[in-house]
């Protein structure tokens, strides 16, 4: 390879890998929008392709199996709930008991409006395989609710990561049958609320106790 050649690849390799990963963050957009207007269901490799506007081999380039594509749009959809959740705690809640009441809400809005998404970030599969890291993506997260919980200082000997883990698993279960209606059925209720309300109260102790 002459000078003149060796330059040249120099000058190519940054506009490729430029273009690389432009194509990468399209491909994840796209299944960003797709699983979001049509659900996990809708996430074949061949209609993220499309979506995109490459052809259906594209993908395997920059992610090597389905998995590692799915766990790269899950892992928007974690950033996106990681934005979310600190517009809302930065909003001035000096209390944490609010704040934490506030993350509720915040959590099962998400999980109502974003329905495909979330079913997707919480995956079995994906988080088993663990691909890009996906399992320690959600651990920011949960780090702001043990030192809420923390700051709540509930009269219990369990420590708070524990209590934090309860509460995370009483939301998402609650996140999951008001989905299905389940406990609109089972309870008679029409607002999410007042189980938001006995949820914290179950973890935390009464309010002003």
């Amino acid at each position: 390879m002459n000078a003149h050649s060796g330059e040249a690849a120099q000058h190519r390799e940054p506009a490729e890998q430029h273009r690389d990963t432009g194509l990468r963050a399209r491909l994840v957009q796209a299944g960003v929008e797709l699983v979001g207007r049509e659900g996990v269901q809708a996430l074949s490799l061949r209609e993220i392709a499309r979506r995109a506007g490459v052809s259906h081999g594209a993908p395997r380039r920059y992610f090597p199996t389905h998995l590692s594509l799915l766990s790269a749009i899950a892992r928007q959809g974690f950033a996106d709930l990681a934005a979310r959740v600190t517009e809302v705690l930065g909003a001035g809640r000096p209390d944490p008991r609010a704040g934490l009441m506030a993350l509720a809400r915040l959590y099962l809005d998400f999980a109502r409006t974003n329905r495909g998404m979330y079913e997707l970030m919480f995956r079995h599969d994906l988080l088993e395989s663990n691909q890009l890291g996906l399992r320690e993506t959600s651990l920011p997260l949960f780090t702001v609710l043990v030192d809420l919980v923390r700051q709540v200082e509930p009269r219990t000997e369990v420590p708070p990561p524990v209590v934090a883990g309860a509460l995370w698993a009483n939301l998402h279960g609650i996140a999951q049958l008001w989905e299905w209606g389940s406990l609109q059925l089972a309870t008679g209720a029409d607002d999410v609320e007042p189980l938001l309300r006995a949820t914290l109260d179950a973890h935390l102790g009464p309010e002003g106790r």
